[in-house]
């Protein structure tokens, strides 16, 4: 597949640049930092923090005059970041909400916990310690290992559990009713999946990717046919709901340029390109990037 020049290069994090956070990021730093140092921005996208990037050392691993080049919206929508001058780390913007905020996000996702195992004997677990958002863990019996992001085989086996509870919403219905769930308390929830986790919070990859191209990339004379977003969780997970990186897609970056490198893409939305591949997929692009 043949790919235009970019000057802006969005990116998620698992499955996209590294198979793991816990896997080696040999392979990545050397075309990430061909193309910083060539001034072409990238933007890590990722539901996670700094310190589960390159180990929390991208920092030591990217010369400090091509950091000024490197962004990251993290925390799903949480924390924007860049460099600067000096390659220090900068803080962008800030979206943790106040404790008072936070705990009603909680009590929203115990109450789906709660409807789960009270009306359908379905057990799950809570993830409370994220900063802006909370996260039920719906596949309990099912470990990931290091490979956190969304395996083939989920969707369909989540769907069916639910089903043999009695529950017949699906993911979708689950994500439906912690908004609804979210309103009721007075917020203004957006709930996402990647079929074995629901994540509930008021941000997500969205905000982080809307805040980058407006106050960085268009300041920079960078304009949306400049960019493109890369990420391996784009796929259906059932009628009408999307995977997180589809979070990229936003009103203002509509119409741009999408890939999915996922190892075997499933039926991907409208606009977005399947190429298949995996990590490789996404090395071999930045590398080809780098020499035009």
């Amino acid at each position: 597949m043949e790919f235009k020049k970019y000057k802006a290069i969005f990116f998620d994090w698992d499955g996209t640049a590294v198979l793991s956070r816990k896997a080696p990021v040999d392979d990545i730093i050397p075309p990430m930092t061909k193309l910083l140092e060539k001034g072409v921005k990238l933007a890590i996208i990722s539901g996670t923090t700094y310190e589960n990037i390159a180990f929390g050392r991208l920092h030591e691993l990217i010369p400090a005059e091509a950091r000024k080049n490197l962004y990251l919206g993290l925390g799903r929508g949480v924390y924007n970041d860049g460099y600067n001058e000096k390659g220090e780390l900068v803080h962008l913007q800030d979206n943790t909400p106040d404790v008072a905020t936070k705990l009603k996000i909680d009590a929203v996702c115990f109450e789906l916990h709660k409807i789960l195992f009270e009306k359908y004997g379905y057990a799950s677990d809570i993830v409370f310690t994220r900063p802006n958002y909370c996260k039920i863990d719906i596949m309990v019996g099912s470990d990931r290992g290091e490979q956190l992001f969304l395996q083939s085989n989920e969707i369909d086996a989540v769907n069916a559990d639910l089903k043999r509870h009695g529950y017949d919403g699906g993911l979708r219905g689950l994500c439906d009713l912690a908004a609804e769930l979210g309103a009721k308390n007075g917020l203004t929830l957006k709930a996402t999946t990647d079929a074995k986790y629901i994540e509930v919070g008021a941000t997500t990859k969205s905000d982080n990717v809307d805040f980058l191209l407006t106050e960085v990339m268009k300041p920079a004379g960078i304009e949306l046919a400049d960019c493109c977003f890369w990420g391996d969780e784009y796929t259906y997970l059932g009628e009408g709901i999307t995977g997180s990186d589809y979070q990229m897609v936003t009103e203002l970056t509509k119409g741009g340029d999408f890939f999915d490198c996922a190892p075997a893409p499933m039926k991907l939305p409208e606009g977005v390109v399947g190429c298949g591949g995996g990590i490789k997929t996404f090395e071999n692009f930045l590398r080809a990037q780098g020499e035009m």
